[in-house]
Order: C-alpha cells, then structure tokens, then sequence
C-alpha cells in the first residue's frame, strides 16, 4: 500500500464519537466553513465601524474636539485596523498553505485569531459607544453599559449555555 493510500485509509476512520459520521480532514473542512461565516459577520460590523472613524477626522466638527477626543479616536482607528488585520489572518495563513493538507492547523490558528479578534471587537465597540456618548453629553455611564452589554452578551450568556450543555 502507498503512503497515500495508508494515510486515506487512516483518515476515512471517524475519531470522535460526538454524533456525526466524518473523518478527521472531513471534520476540519467543516470547521473551516465555520470560521469563514464568522469571520463574514465580525468582518463586515467592524469595517462599517472603521468607515465612521476615517470619516470622522474628515469633518468640520473635528476642529472642535479635544485634544483627547481626537487622540481616543485614532486609538480607536488603530483597535478597527488591527481588529480587521487580525480577522483575516486566517485567510492569509489558508492562502500560504493551500493545497499541503494542512486544514486542521489552519482551523487551529483561525480559532485563536477570531477570539483574539472578538476581544478586540468587544473593545473597539465599547470604546465607539464611550467615545460618541462623551462627544454628545459625557461617557462615563456609556463605557459602564457598553462593558455590560459586552459582557453579558458575550460572556455570561455563552457560559451559562456552555454549562447547560455540558450537563445534558
């Protein structure tokens, strides 16, 4: 038997008994997919985002800020970019090792980058809330909400069903 063939034959055996009928390459193909819808949806939030901020130094208005408004501002600018670059970093990892059968790594690294990703999403949309309630009439509370909502949304909730699961 060839080494191709030996390692189809180990890689048409399913290893996990989690429910689905799939190989291991099977397996990080759909995961793969996954990834790609997540990152469709964090994608196109956090580049309307960045939009405003590029358009925000473009304005009349901007004149009037402070010093450390426009300063948080471009802070924020650099948290949309780096939000971006890290979510696609898994596209380019896929591009870079297209066709050497390396899926799995890939669905490895891009897991750690979309949740590298959220955590700087979270922090962009809780620093865009701040930053338009201090424009308009003072932040203060507005951080407090936005970390909140954040966390409840994103946190608690998703360990609470995490929990739920795993006792079924």
């Amino acid at each position: 038997m060839s080494p191709d063939a030996s390692e189809r034959a180990v890689e048409a055996v399913d290893d996990l008994v989690d429910g689905r009928d799939e190989t291991p390459n099977e397996r990080a193909d759909r995961n793969w997919t996954e990834v790609l819808q997540e990152l469709r949806v964090m994608q196109t939030g956090t580049q309307i985002l960045a939009g405003f901020l590029l358009a925000l130094a473009f304005q009349p208005a901007f004149a009037d800020l402070s010093t450390g408004q426009r300063v948080f501002s471009l802070v924020l600018l650099v948290l949309a970019t780096l939000s971006s670059i890290v979510a696609l970093a898994p596209v380019a990892l896929h591009r870079a090792l297209f066709g050497r059968r390396e899926k799995r790594t890939v669905v490895f690294y891009g897991h750690a980058a979309l949740v590298v990703a959220l955590a700087t999403v979270a922090a962009l949309l809780v620093g865009v809330v701040a930053f338009v309630f201090d424009v308009v009439i003072g932040g203060a509370a507005a951080v407090i909400v936005a970390i909140v909502l954040v966390a409840v949304l994103w946190l608690v909730i998703p360990l609470i069903l995490r929990a739920k699961g795993a006792d079924a």
